[in-house]
């Protein structure tokens, strides 16, 4: 028995799961019908935030199997201290919280820019009975998650806007402990990032897990 799997977040988590299938499913019909010029703007760091709220009432949340991998990665590690780039409606921030309690506490710092998802995922939050250990930041994560964070970091989730990745991973790198977890989420949308993980002379040992995850240590 662990908070994942009982009441209240239990039920709280499969309906959002439910909720996110069939969001994702529509996303992937609207994002079909995109045209090759908004499809590259995903990738463009300067470009990504008119589409991103295009998608505001979509849930862009991680997969099943991803969240237990979270919640798998945030235990093994006794992960006291998360960072989530990209809440939404809080599927990943659920997982990484119902960690956080069955660790014996901590805190979880997330960045939004979207305002109505920030209110969701600060509400559905509180229903789970986490809100103890949950900080949600609403605006620009270079900025929000440039203050006022803990340390050291043992988990970090990127799962906003994919041309961010290589930036947050640099404005967080400083506060990391030596065997931290970064787990990227849709990775393969951003090439840079990979480049940086993966370099064999650098500061992380990574892999791809799944089809759209990267999975990485930093090494110190």
């Amino acid at each position: 028995m662990t908070t994942l799997t009982t009441a209240p977040l239990a039920p709280i988590l499969a309906r959002l799961l439910d909720d996110a299938d069939v969001s994702s499913a529509a996303l992937n019909v609207e994002f079909a019908s995109m045209t090759e010029q908004e499809r590259a703007q995903l990738h463009d760091p300067g470009q990504y935030r008119a589409l991103y709220h295009r998608a505001r009432d979509h849930h862009l949340a991680v997969s099943r199997d991803t969240g237990r991998l979270l919640y798998m990665q945030a235990r093994a590690v006794r992960a006291r201290n998360i960072v989530e780039f990209g809440t939404s409606f809080g599927v990943s921030t659920l997982h990484l919280a119902a960690a956080l309690r069955d660790n014996g506490g901590g805190r979880l710092i997330g960045s939004e820019f979207e305002p109505a998802k920030v209110a969701r995922a600060s509400d559905t939050v509180a229903a789970a009975g986490l809100a103890d250990l949950v900080e949600i930041r609403e605006g620009d994560a270079l900025e929000t998650l440039a203050h006022h964070m803990p340390e050291p970091i043992d988990l970090v989730l990127l799962d906003g806007a994919k041309p961010l990745y290589p930036a947050v991973l640099a404005l967080l790198a400083p506060r990391l402990r030596p065997g931290a977890v970064i787990i990227a989420d849709n990775a393969d949308w951003s090439e840079e990032y990979l480049a940086i993980v993966r370099d064999p002379v650098g500061r992380y040992t990574s892999l791809a897990f799944g089809e759209d995850v990267e999975l990485s240590v930093f090494t110190g």
